[in-house]
């Protein structure tokens, strides 16, 4: 983000400057230096640049307006439609929707591109306002992970349709599909990709995960899965497809444990499936502590 120093005005008091029991408003570029700059320099300031017609800035916005209230006045936001304040955007050189821009003290100091989880806003303020400033997320579910497959879908085709040149759209569609199980089209999706994209981590894992659903293909469901291990423990085959049915839906200790168990149990089974699918499973644990300790339990087997 510029560091340019933009020069502020006099502020007008808070209680003008936003509605009731609300910290979010519309700003123009009439009164932008009164409402963003110059409250910068005792409030900072969220600017989320927008459009009607961008799907996920309508995505981002509710979010952006949820945590901003719930920081109750420790930082405001500020909402520019791109479409009717062209210059105020040139003057920012935004060139992507949305863009968010950290205004403090009558300049930007930080920012983001693109639809993002809470969480992540949350670590972009957290930043700027001090850990004993940041609330913790609430109770009340993120609206990015509360949307169905489905809904994200649609919403990432209508994104694709609105800004073809940003592939990035691309990636978060495989990812979609492959949630939904609509392994082909995230197949060919992944592979009309770009190399620099096609190379990135996150397509590398959404491969990983490819491989994972392909392998569910015709598999019972979850719970009949269950009934099958409880049964007989030892039917190692439907073992592996409740294991993987657990880490696509990101249970992945309990997956873990599904995967471990063959391996303990036939380490000739489908040539050592258990091993080789566990080391596979670790590209989706994000527990660290989790994978240490599994890569020491398979120590432990194989010397």
């Amino acid at each position: 983000m510029s560091a340019t120093r933009l020069s502020p005005v006099t502020a007008t008091p808070l209680s003008e400057r936003m509605d009731e029991n609300t910290y979010s408003f519309d700003v123009t570029q009439a009164d932008f230096e009164t409402r963003v700059l110059a409250a910068s320099t005792k409030t900072p300031v969220l600017v989320d640049f927008w459009a009607p017609w961008c799907a996920p800035c309508r995505q981002l916005t509710p979010v952006l307006e949820a945590i901003v209230e719930s920081y109750g006045g420790r930082v405001l936001l500020a909402k520019v439609n791109t479409d009717d304040q062209m210059q105020l955007a040139a003057l920012f050189g935004i060139r992507s929707l949305p863009t968010v821009m950290l205004i403090k003290d009558g300049r930007p100091v930080d920012g983001f591109m693109g639809a993002q989880p809470e969480s992540v806003i949350r670590e972009v303020l957290a930043a700027h306002l001090g850990e004993g400033d940041a609330p913790p997320p609430g109770d009340e579910p993120d609206p990015l992970d509360a949307m169905s497959p489905a809904e994200r879908i649609a919403m990432l085709r209508e994104s694709i349709a609105a800004e073809p040149d940003k592939l990035e759209h691309q990636l978060e569609l495989a990812a979609a599909l492959v949630e939904a199980g609509a392994v082909d089209e995230a197949s060919a999706l992944l592979d009309a990709l770009p190399a620099n994209l096609a190379e990135s981590d996150r397509a590398k894992k959404l491969r990983s995960q490819l491989s994972f659903a392909r392998a569910l293909e015709g598999a019972p469901g979850r719970h009949e899965l269950e009934r099958t291990v409880a049964a007989n423990p030892k039917d190692l085959r439907a073992r592996h497809q409740l294991g993987t049915r657990l880490l696509l839906a990101g249970e992945h200790a309990g997956a873990i444990e599904q995967f471990f168990d063959i391996m303990r149990t036939d380490r000739k089974f489908e040539d050592d499936l258990g091993r080789r699918t566990l080391i596979s499973a670790f590209d989706f644990v994000d527990d660290p502590d989790l994978v240490s300790a599994t890569r020491r339990r398979m120590s432990s087997l194989l010397f």
